[in-house]
């Protein structure tokens, strides 16, 4: 997949490959973030293929068009039941030295825990998303007895692995918060290839196939549209903002709100619709940003750390994002753009007019968030400190 979680996924497991380890990926046929099984997989039957080195099992799921809470739970459901009789085959045939798993889905932790057991071997679970605290903090979920219930199973699920990683110092606060032994936890963050995303010096080739002026500030959202994000917040600013020509809004992506926000902003010639875009382009479309947007909904900011935020730093550009005083969004974006409160429309507002009035304000603040993501955040660093105990 071209976004989100499965994106860092492969890009790990090609990496491992390069370090001499052979690698076996079981996962779902692509489907993200379209919520549409990409064309020339099925969703009805296994696969196997070989890509770049890993060999890849796909295993058929159920995908739902406008998933809703409860089919959030049997779309997962099923691709943990498909998944399962694949990673007990593994773990008793291939015998593996560790069984990695990736939350979401936390439902294929039992998999991935009774593979471990039959192959003798260490389990780890990389937990991206807090997904159980997610879904009842975005009401995606509700029910108090319910989240007791399912907060108990995800607490037991925690302490049978040996390794819990997480991709935050405030996601790793939250694993304190589960009782998930201090021995056991790992800070492992998601990382940038700094060498294909970088700065342009030259204008984006977007910029010139959307035939857009050179005086005008593109403002850019990338990625997911999904119900965390609150996208509803950019269009809400793009429409406040139509007078200004000098202002045009890009938003990039798909998801389940895609349709929605279209919807909202139907009328408007200063907001701009682009498909989810290939790999080979995505620094491309980084570049055709002066301003970079990452709005979330109140109270995710410590569930989740958009993996997008990287990809913005590295490319050199401002990010104005919504995220509360004192989260982690907050202490790494505010030197590299600005930090408003979630919903705070006029605080959006005035951050997109504070950096598009400022383009020495846009260009100090870009530097400081690629020098981040240079001392941080490279690939090559970050991936060889976390698996050094399992390189040769």
């Amino acid at each position: 997949e071209l976004t989100g979680i499965g994106k860092y996924t492969g890009e790990m497991a090609e990496w491992l490959t390069t370090q001499g380890v052979d690698v076996r990926v079981v996962t779902a046929p692509p489907y993200y973030p379209a919520w549409k099984i990409s064309k020339g997989y099925s969703n009805h039957s296994y696969r196997r293929e070989k890509l770049h080195g890993v060999t890849v099992v796909r295993c058929p799921l159920w995908v739902p068009e406008c998933p809703s809470g409860v089919q959030r739970v049997l779309h997962l459901a099923t691709f943990a039941f498909t998944s399962f009789p694949i990673m007990l085959w593994n773990g008793i045939v291939w015998k593996p030295d560790l069984v990695f798993v990736v939350e979401p889905p936390l439902f294929c932790a039992l998999g991935a825990i009774a593979a471990g057991k039959l192959a003798g071997c260490d389990t780890w679970l990389h937990v991206q998303d807090f997904e159980v605290d997610a879904a009842f903090a975005l009401g995606i979920l509700k029910r108090k007895r319910l989240q007791k219930m399912v907060q108990s199973v995800e607490r037991w699920i925690l302490h049978k692995f040996n390794r819990v990683s997480t991709i935050s110092d405030r996601m790793i606060e939250r694993l304190d918060a589960k009782s998930v032994p201090k021995e056991r936890q790992i800070l492992f963050e998601n990382w940038v290839d700094l060498d294909q995303i970088k700065p342009m010096d030259d204008t984006s080739a977007f910029r010139r196939e959307l035939r857009v002026p050179h005086d005008v500030t593109i403002v850019l959202y990338s990625g997911n549209m999904g119900k965390k994000q609150g996208l509803e917040l950019v269009i809400a600013a793009a429409q406040k903002l139509r007078g200004r020509t000098d202002l045009f809004f890009v938003l990039c992506g798909d998801g389940v709100e895609r349709a929605a926000l279209e919807r909202m902003s139907l009328g408007y010639v200063n907001i701009m619709f682009l498909p989810l875009q290939p790999l080979d382009r995505l620094n491309e479309l980084l570049n055709l940003a002066d301003i970079h947007l990452l709005p979330q909904r109140a109270g995710t900011e410590g569930l989740v750390m958009p993996s997008k935020l990287i990809n913005m730093l590295a490319s050199g550009r401002p990010v104005i994002a919504t995220a509360e005083a004192g989260s982690q969004i907050d202490s790494v974006v505010r030197e590299a753009g600005c930090v408003v409160q979630p919903g705070d429309l006029d605080g959006f507002i005035r951050g997109i007019e504070q950096f598009a009035d400022d383009p020495g304000l846009r260009r100090r603040s870009g530097q400081k968030g690629r020098e981040f993501a240079v001392r941080y955040l490279g690939k090559e660093k970050i991936l060889s400190k976390a698996f050094s105990n399992y390189i040769r």
